[in-house]
This record gives structure tokens, C-alpha cells and sequence, in this order.
């Protein structure tokens, strides 16, 4: 039998999977039925030097500062917090002592080899790889742990590996489709500015209005130099826009107005990609819609085809 899709699955038993501490105990027969069929962890503690990191973890940046704070917290109060794992799968890279898999908890884990800590209570799951992703990134995205160019990374990935759509992914996360579709757009800066975003220097605000821009590099590096305000930045992108239309071969067209823009913001927020839309005297017009590589385009198409297939 075919899988169901699995926003389909985990729009059902997301939480359980995922073990909130604090969820109080389920009441609604309905809930409670749906708890007991989800996959049953297991508490435990056991040798740190048995577990390792999880390759798929999309959270990549880990500072020495903040590894460093955790760390101190650690020796001082221990690991409160379990280490989410799943049975290590085998690994020519790997020994036998090896049990476990990370799947959320790699920082605690950093921390607690810093602080000298030899036993980690952990929170056992058997979940398949497709499942350990998810959790990953959910888990991830749930805690904030993520910067904004990991996070878009992370929505990325399921979008392409479980065919997930942005308000399906959106309502399984928590998150609006209109702040899944933003955070996607942070994709199309160019790397040197995605590494801005990354490190701090510059705001998720700061990045989504250099996205319209010719030359973001430029911009951002004027950001940072000058410590620019996201409204200011705002502003420059707009009078951008209306010097480009203005100065434009066709004679009689004027800037756009502030109705164009925030449909073409709207658009740019539903397809993830940037849009422009220009108007002729005659009325007529043109929606323009502007993707890096085969694969958003593949993705566009999805995204406009989407609707009319279902009906």
C-alpha cells in the first residue's frame, strides 16, 4: 500500500512524536486514542560516548560563546532537558559503541562533552530516517534554535523531500503560510548575504527588503556600515522602484503606486519568488515572475497547478 503523504501524517500525530514535556495528559478519548498509537519513548541514561550527531541536523551554526554558557550551566546543574535519539543506524565511519542517534539536542550534547559530563539522560524514539528529518527541523523551528537561513534551509528540505506546500507546512509547524513563504524568499539572496543573516548582522526584516533589490550585497553592506533601519531600507527599495519605472524607454509611465507594491509583495510572499508587475497607458500590463534554477521553476509550476488540478 502506498504511504500517505506525510504532512498528512504528521498533522495527526505530530506531537506525540514529538513528546512535550509539558503537555498536560490527554482527556478527549479521541486524543488519548491517538497518543497510545504514536510510538512510544523511552527515558534512559546512558554513556555520552554512545550517542553521535545527527548528519541531517538542520541546524548548523554553533557558537563558542553560547556552547561555552551551556556548558558552565551543565557542570553546574546537569543535562535537564532529555536528548531526543533514535537507534543509531549502522555506518562505515562508526564503532560499536555507538548506540544512539541524535535528533534534536546536539547543543546539549556539544555542551555536555565540554563540561566533562559522562552519562546524559536521553529520550528514545524508533522513527524511520523520513521521521528523524522531520522532527529535526520541527523540533528545531519549535525552540527558535534555528537562525533565519537555517530555518528557510529546513522548510526547504521538506518541501523538496516530502512534497509538502507551504500552508500545509505551515499549519504542521505552527507557523502562517505567509511566514513560511517569507522566510523561503530569504533563499534567493546571494550567499555572501545569506551569511549576514546567518551571523546576526543583519535581521530576517533587513534581509526580506533586500530581496527586491539589484544589488543586495551593496545595500547590505551599507546596512551594516551605516546601521540602517529596516524602515529605512524600505524606503530605499521603494524610491529604487520608482526611479527604475520613471526613467523607463516607455514615455507617460509613472511610479508605481502603493496598491502595485503590495500586490507585488503579496504575490512574492505566495510564490516565494520575486514578482514585478508593469502597467501600460492602454491598461494592459505584465506579471513577471523571476526564479534562479530548474528546480524553482519546478516548484512555480507545482504552486500554480496546484488548485486547478484538485477542482
Amino acid at each position: 500500500m502506498a504511504d500517505e503523504p506525510s504532512k498528512q501524517r504528521l498533522g495527526r500525530g505530530l506531537a506525540a512524536l514529538i513528546g512535550e514535556m509539558d503537555k498536560p495528559i490527554a482527556t478527549d478519548a479521541a486524543e488519548a486514542q491517538e497518543t497510545s498509537e504514536a510510538k512510544i519513548a523511552t527515558d534512559r541514561v546512558v554513556p555520552i560516548e554512545s550517542i553521535r550527531a545527527n548528519p541531517n541536523n538542520p541546524r548548523r551554526n554553533f557558537t563558542e560563546e553560547d556552547l561555552e554558557e551551556l556548558s558552565r550551566s551543565i557542570a553546574e546543574h546537569g543535562v535537564i532537558q532529555p536528548i531526543l535519539v533514535r537507534s543509531a543506524r549502522p555506518s562505515q565511519d562508526s564503532n560499536n559503541a555507538i548506540d544512539y542517534e541524535i535528533i534534536a539536542g546536539e547543543r546539549r550534547w556539544r555542551a555536555a562533552q565540554r563540561a566533562g559530563i559522562h552519562n546524559v539522560p536521553i529520550l528514545l524514539r524508533e522513527v524511520d530516517d523520513r521521521q528523524a528529518l522531520e522532527l529535526a527541523i520541527i523540533e528545531n523551528v519549535q525552540r527558535a534554535d534555528l537562525d533565519p537561513v537555517e530555518e528557510a534551509l529546513g522548510y526547504r528540505q521538506l518541501m523538496d523531500e516530502h512534497d509538502y506546500i507551504q500552508a500545509d507546512l505551515g499549519k504542521v509547524i505552527g507557523k502562517s503560510r505567509s511566514h513560511v513563504a517569507n522566510t523561503l524568499r530569504l533563499l534567493n539572496l546571494p550567499t555572501s548575504v545569506q551569511s549576514m543573516l546567518s551571523a546576526g548582522t543583519l535581521s530576517a526584516g533587513h534581509a526580506r527588503a533586500l530581496i527586491p533589490m539589484d544589488s543586495p550585497e551593496a545595500l547590505a553592506n551599507r546596512i551594516v556600515e551605516e546601521g540602517l533601519s529596516v524602515r529605512q531600507v524600505e524606503q530605499l527599495a521603494a524610491q529604487k522602484a520608482h526611479s527604475s519605472i520613471s526613467g523607463g524607454a516607455e514615455s507617460g509611465k509613472s511610479a508605481k503606486d502603493a496598491d502595485t507594491m503590495a500586490l507585488e509583495n503579496r504575490l512574492a510572499d505566495a510564490l516565494g519568488l520575486k514578482v514585478s508587475i508593469s502597467h501600460k497607458s492602454s491598461g494592459k500590463g505584465r506579471v513577471t515572475i523571476d526564479y534562479k534554477n530548474l528546480d524553482q521553476l519546478d516548484a512555480l509550476s507545482d504552486k500554480l497547478t496546484f488548485k486547478r488540478e484538485r477542482l
